[in-house]
């Protein structure tokens, strides 16, 4: 009779197993999930501080009998790393990711419970994301999503690209005066070869990037449309990021403004003069680099942890990123108990706390 196959037992990609004393290693050095195998023989620290994250661990027992240890205490050690979550069967070839989006993969095989890191990623091949205003921030968003694998985004800025956007390594020179979604398809095509940016499918998320404030008009036909979208305020000196709104489950841009309305009358006056002056003449300052880098990278990061299928941090939040220190401060919301954007709504108006 032939013997079952055996799975392999691996411990999670990018997990290192450090000594700590002479009876003691370390196993994962993110607090979220390290842990400690204490009361060692010498020689089993030497064991456990060989293996990677390429080692069969269900090997690991017959080792250590070679070397005269006590292979049913390691073959226990194994199964306490296995119920701690700290191990995964081989992933399946379809999935595995290699190149620039491996370590991606190997990230989010210690974020998922099923360590399934490389099917997240492979799976952004599919996903549709849409990026509105395309300066550095915008342009920054969308090469961060590019390059970890999002297989298509929907570009929506016709504005030309002026010598203020050739900031933080993302506008070029040669590409002032061109508009700045011919631009960006461009650059992208270099940082990504096979991203595509044209297709009729609606999209599965869209990134906002505005200046000073959040147009009104835009927020509500995204809600309208019940398209999920990430809001990006560009300020001369900060920015906010997000909130980011699941139509029907998360306050919503409009929610926000009614608590500034709540807390100043004059609101619905000054976002009036501020969303139709645009930010966007040729006065218009540019946006500082840092800041822009900063804040695509937090937006990026949120639409990825959508797409992975889990609670982006900024719904019902936004985080204030501020000069010169880039210090960000985050923010609380509600839904708004006169907006309606939740049906029913889940709570009434309790205002912005602070976090």
């Amino acid at each position: 009779m032939t013997a079952p196959t055996r799975e392999p037992v691996l411990l999670r990609p990018g997990l290192l197993v450090l000594p700590r004393a002479d009876d003691e290693v370390q196993v994962g050095t993110d607090p979220r999930w390290a842990v400690r195998l204490v009361g060692l023989a010498p020689a089993e620290v030497d064991l456990w501080t060989q293996v990677d994250d390429a080692t069969d661990l269900a090997l690991l027992p017959t080792r250590a009998r070679a070397a005269g240890l006590d292979g049913t205490g390691v073959a226990a050690t194994v199964d306490e790393l296995r119920r701690a979550g700290l191990t995964r069967a081989r992933p399946e070839r379809v999935t595995a990711v290699h190149g620039p989006t491996a370590a991606d993969a190997a990230a989010w095989s210690l974020l998922r419970p099923d360590a399934t890191g490389d099917a997240v990623v492979a799976d952004r091949a599919d996903a549709v994301v849409g990026v509105v205003g395309l300066g550095p921030t915008g342009l920054g968003v969308a090469r961060q999503l590019a390059v970890a694998g999002v297989g298509t985004l929907l570009l929506d800025d016709e504005a030309p690209v002026r010598s203020p956007d050739v900031a933080a390594g993302t506008h070029r020179w040669a590409d002032v005066g061109t508009a700045r979604a011919v631009a960006t398809r461009r650059l992208l095509r270099e940082a990504a070869p096979g991203v595509r940016t044209d297709t009729d499918d609606a999209p599965h998320v869209v990134v906002v990037v505005e200046r000073e404030a959040a147009d009104p008009l835009r927020a509500v036909r995204l809600m309208g449309d019940d398209v999920p979208h990430l809001s990006v305020v560009v300020r001369a000196a900060d920015a906010l990021v997000g909130p980011f709104v699941r139509p029907g489950t998360d306050p919503c841009l409009r929610c926000l403004d009614l608590h500034r309305t709540d807390a100043d009358p004059a609101w619905p006056t000054v976002l009036g003069a501020l969303t139709r002056r645009g930010g966007h003449g040729v006065t218009a300052p540019g946006e500082v680099g840092v800041l822009a880098g900063a804040c695509a990278a937090l937006a990026a990061a949120q639409v990825l942890a959508f797409l992975a299928m889990t609670t982006p941090s900024l719904c019902g939040t936004t985080v204030e990123i501020a000069l010169p220190g880039l210090t960000a401060r985050g923010r609380r919301w509600s839904a708004h108990s006169a907006c309606g954007c939740r049906v029913p709504p889940r709570t009434t108006g309790a205002g912005s706390r602070e976090g």
